[in-house]
C-alpha cells in the first residue's frame, strides 16, 4: 500500500514513465490539457495592459492610386462664373442694397448712388434728341419749298447735313446714358446692378462713400460658389503625368478627412523661368461650399479612378528584409503581424493593393512597439 502510493504521488508530479503497473495491470495516465502556443506572429495582451495605450487602429480608406507626392496648391475664384464690377461713374453712395453673402440675381441693384455725370447724361441725351426733331421739321419743310422751287437745291443739301449730324449726337448721347445705366435710371439716383446671378463673395464699399470710376479695388465681387478653380505650380520632372482630364484627389486643411475629386482643365503653355514649374488648372466640384477662395490645398495627381489600393501611413508599416508587414488588430488585445503588398510609397503615405481589406483595423501608431515586443518574444 505504501509502494502504490508513492507511485500515484509521483505519477501525479509528472515523474515517472508513461506507463506504470497497478494491481498486475499496466495503465496509461490521462495526460493533463496544455495551454494553446501563441502563433509566432501574434501578441496577446490583457485588457489595461500598459501597452495598449501606446497603439492606435483603424480602418484604411481604399483610394486611387497617386501617380506622386501631394504638391501645394490653391482655391480660387472660378473666373468663367465670376463677376469684379466697378462702379462707371463717380458719385457718392446713397444705400447699399446687398450684403456680403447675399444671393443675387442677373440685373439685381447691389446699390443707389448720387451721380452728377448721370444727370448731365440725361440732360445730354434729351437735348440730343430734341436738336434731332428740330433738324428733321427743317429737313421737311426744305424739302417742301424746294418741290415748289421756292429755295434752291444747296439749302435742302444743308438741312439734310444738319439733320444727319443731330442723329449722330442723339445716338452718341443715346450711347453714353446706356453704358453708363446699362438697366435704366430712376429718380432714387443711379442703380450699379449685378450682370451676373450668384453670391456676394466681397463687398468693398460703404454708404455715403465717394466713389471714382479709377478705385483700383471692385465695388462688389459676384461669384458661383459652387464652381471653383484650384492652381497648383506642377515640376518639371512632373509634366508627363499630367494630361488634360486626368482625375486628382484635393484636400484641405479645414477637413482633413475629405477628399475632392477634381479633373486636370487647364496646362499653361510654357514655364516658369525662375521657379522650373509649369502652372495647371484644375475644376473641382464644389456643390457642398466647402472649399473657399483663398485657401491652401493639395492636389495628388491620379492615376485613373478605377484603380484603387489601401493607403496605409508610413508609420504603420515595418519592414522585414525585402518584405512590409502591418500589424491587424484581430480581436481586443490581439494583433497579428501580416505581410503586405505595396504597390507605390511616397513621403507620407504608401499603397497596398493585398495583405489588407475594408473591413480590418490596421494599427498606424506604435507598429514599432509590436514589432520589438514580438522579436523579443521570438
Amino acid at each position: 500500500m505504501k509502494k502504490t502510493a508513492i507511485i500515484i504521488a509521483l505519477i501525479a508530479a509528472g515523474l515517472v514513465g508513461t506507463y506504470y503497473q497497478f494491481g498486475g495491470q499496466e495503465v496509461k495516465p490521462t495526460p493533463k490539457p496544455s495551454a494553446p502556443a501563441t502563433p509566432l506572429d501574434e501578441l496577446r495582451y490583457p485588457a489595461g495592459a500598459p501597452q495598449l495605450s501606446a497603439i492606435h487602429s483603424e480602418t484604411l480608406p481604399q483610394l486611387p492610386v497617386p501617380l506622386a507626392d501631394p504638391l501645394n496648391a490653391k482655391i480660387s475664384y472660378n473666373e468663367d462664373v465670376t463677376a469684379r464690377i466697378s462702379a462707371p461713374i463717380s458719385g457718392r453712395v446713397v444705400s447699399i442694397k446687398a450684403q456680403l453673402g447675399d444671393a443675387v440675381k442677373v440685373g439685381q441693384v447691389l446699390l443707389v448712388m448720387d451721380a452728377p455725370d448721370l444727370g448731365s447724361a440725361i440732360a445730354d441725351a434729351e437735348k440730343a434728341n430734341a436738336d434731332a426733331r428740330l433738324k428733321q421739321l427743317s429737313l421737311q419743310r426744305a424739302q417742301v419749298l424746294y418741290q415748289g422751287e421756292a429755295i434752291a437745291r444747296k439749302d435742302v443739301e444743308a438741312a439734310q447735313s444738319d439733320y444727319a449730324s443731330a442723329g449722330a449726337e442723339a445716338r452718341r448721347a443715346a450711347l453714353k446714358l446706356r453704358n453708363l445705366a446699362p438697366q435704366g435710371y430712376s429718380a432714387e439716383g443711379y442703380a450699379l446692378r449685378s450682370p451676373i446671378a450668384g453670391v456676394v463673395a466681397q463687398r468693398a464699399v460703404n454708404p455715403g462713400e465717394q466713389i471714382r470710376p479709377d478705385l483700383a479695388d471692385p465695388l462688389f465681387t459676384i461669384t458661383n460658389p459652387s464652381k471653383v478653380w484650384v492652381t497648383v505650380d506642377l515640376p518639371e520632372s512632373l509634366l508627363a503625368k499630367a494630361e488634360i482630364g486626368n482625375p486628382v484627389s484635393i484636400s484641405v486643411d479645414a477637413y482633413p478627412d475629405a477628399h475632392f475629386a477634381g479633373r486636370i482643365e487647364k496646362i499653361a503653355p510654357a514655364l516658369d523661368p525662375v521657379t522650373r514649374r509649369i502652372s495647371v488648372r484644375c475644376s473641382v466640384d464644389n456643390s457642398k461650399n466647402l472649399l473657399k477662395p483663398e485657401m491652401y490645398a493639395k492636389v495628388t495627381l491620379l492615376a485613373e479612378a478605377d484603380e484603387t489600393a489601401f493607403r496605409i501611413p508610413n508609420g504603420a508599416i515595418v519592414s522585414n528584409g525585402l518584405y512590409s508587414y502591418v500589424f491587424v488588430e484581430i480581436a481586443p488585445g490581439v494583433l497579428k503581424k501580416r505581410r503586405v503588398v505595396l504597390i507605390a510609397q511616397y513621403r507620407d503615405y504608401s499603397y497596398a493593393s493585398q495583405g489588407v481589406g475594408a473591413q480590418d483595423k490596421i494599427v498606424t501608431a506604435g507598429a514599432l512597439l509590436l514589432n520589438s515586443e514580438l522579436s523579443a518574444a521570438k
